[in-house]
């Protein structure tokens, strides 16, 4: 029971402590995407989402996952806290980022005028390509930086490089959008990989390796297990940018690039803003289980613990959205995205499923099973693609949230029944009664916006935000004492001062 207990509260220590610093990336993320709707309107963010978009591509193929199949391998070989027995791990790594970094950076610039006729219709952005494939190279190499520190669990490392690079990065951004308007758009892509780069490696280089040189062969051989699983996490990196990629030349081909930054500034909310919970917990999540991923009972326990935690977080989160997202979307934008309101309501109460479906994918990477995972990831990105396009090509803006809905219940049915076959993972009685209720929670607070008397609807909408939080407390208390927590860590924080006073 006290391992449980620790566990939890280690699960909760980490998302508070990266969670934290997310957050003001969030606030620097706003800020981003509100230049870019004030000063360059709903097409430039078209331009925006379309060229990264691209990039985002050919990184994936160039990048063959290794910053994600980097952090498994670091993490199973880092054992006893002792960098002696990962420092040949942590420098394959760097080597392969170096050479896949080179590759794709290549290859944007070779294809530069086929992405521009593919993406846009015409050669008219062959030099942007040209000119923002240096960041192809930057990107990789400061994924690889990142996956050493997330591989040696260095979580206050990792949060501090993402912030920094974020914050400077818009510092840089803003007289560039100010004075020069649309043409800023490919410098402060160039200078927001930069800084990442740039703090990626400060913070990854405060841990000193051995200094024994990697030979050739001793590169191939161990670089073989991290380029393999690498290489099917960059097919399902790949067709799920593909897909996303497609969906958007859709929207643009049939209604514009207007609509396309629409589709973008939705999503951009719900996978970068709402989805961040995801991030920041998979942050310890994905290591710690790589570490115990031969013990299945063990996987059960710590998978279970983690969808726990995400659905007691992202059920207040998401009744939050339902019930301000009026006021959400012209802070984040401006009153003219007001378009995607219907479509970000449909959209949010597919987090709920997702929050429970991410954590049981992570059980298909952490033990390697490639044949599988690829396997989902073919079925589940056409099954994406053809539910977004149906849902656009039916309903517009609104159809693309009602399908970001339904694919994620599918895609929790799915990986439920894949995951209870091959690794006989389950979910108990008590999971599902909690996660009874907050679909009750998330999906009545839905329906409230429906009712026409102000006054009740949101008198009804405030009563469930309290209702979602008390719960949320309730089961969090009952699991951890989180009284206990807060009460040890005030006391912690006086200790500390009163120490200093001395």
């Amino acid at each position: 029971m006290s391992d449980n207990k620790s566990s939890y509260q280690q699960i909760l220590k980490t998302t508070s402590l990266f969670g934290g610093v997310q957050f003001f990336n969030i606030l620097i993320s706003i800020i981003r995407t509100k230049l870019i709707a004030v000063f360059i309107g709903p097409a430039g963010m078209g331009i925006i989402t379309l060229l990264n978009s691209t990039l985002g591509v050919i990184s994936s193929i160039s990048g063959f996952g290794i910053e994600t199949s980097a952090v498994k391998n670091i993490s199973e070989d880092y054992k006893n806290d002792d960098l002696k027995t990962v420092s040949k791990t942590i420098k394959i790594v760097k080597k392969i980022v170096f050479f896949t970094g080179i590759f794709g950076m290549l290859l944007t610039i070779l294809l530069s005028k086929a992405l521009s006729i593919m993406t846009f219709g015409d050669s008219s952005q062959t030099y942007s390509f040209v000119f923002i494939a240096v960041t192809v190279l930057f990107k990789q190499l400061s994924s690889g930086q990142l996956a050493v520190l997330q591989g040696l669990r260095q979580v206050k490392l990792l949060a501090k490089a993402n912030l920094y690079g974020n914050l400077f990065g818009l510092l840089f951004s803003i007289p560039l959008y100010y004075f020069l308007g649309i043409d800023a758009i490919i410098p402060t892509i160039i200078i927001a990989s930069l800084s990442a780069l740039v703090f990626s490696f400060y913070y990854s280089n405060k841990f000193k390796t051995d200094k024994e040189k990697v030979s050739n062969s001793a590169l191939l051989l161990e670089g073989k297990s991290i380029v393999k699983l690498g290489f099917m996490l960059m097919i399902s990196s790949v067709l799920t940018l593909l897909s996303t990629y497609l969906v958007q030349i859709y929207i643009s081909k049939n209604g514009g690039l207007e609509q396309v930054g629409f589709y973008n500034a939705g999503f951009t909310l719900l996978n970068s803003y709402v989805g961040i919970i995801f991030t920041v917990m998979s942050t310890d999540y994905f290591p710690k289980l790589s570490s115990i991923n031969f013990d299945n009972e063990k996987v059960r326990e710590i998978v279970m613990q983690q969808a726990f935690i995400s659905i007691i977080i992202i059920t207040p989160i998401i009744v939050l959205f339902l019930t301000f997202i009026s006021v959400i979307i012209p802070i984040m934008y401006s009153a003219n995205f007001n378009a995607v309101i219907p479509m970000v309501c449909f959209g949010i109460l597919g987090m709920l499923f997702r929050a429970v479906s991410w954590a049981m994918g992570f059980i298909l990477i952490a033990k390697g099973d490639s044949k599988m995972f690829i396997k989902t990831a073919i079925g589940f990105n056409i099954l994406s693609l053809l539910m977004n396009v149906s849902g656009y090509y039916f309903y517009g803006l609104e159809g693309l949230g009602f399908s970001f809905c339904l694919y994620f219940l599918f895609h929790f049915i799915g990986l439920k029944i894949i995951t209870k076959n091959r690794y006989d993972f389950y979910f108990n009685l008590d999971f599902y009664k909690i996660y009874f209720v907050c679909f009750v929670l998330c999906f009545s607070t839905f329906f409230l916006r429906y009712i026409e008397t102000p006054v009740l609807k949101y008198g009804l909408m405030f009563l469930m935000i309290v209702i979602s939080f008390a719960f949320s407390f309730y089961q969090l208390n009952k699991k951890m004492n989180v009284s206990e927590i807060f009460t040890s860590f005030v006391q912690r924080k006086k200790d500390n001062n009163d120490s200093e006073q001395l």
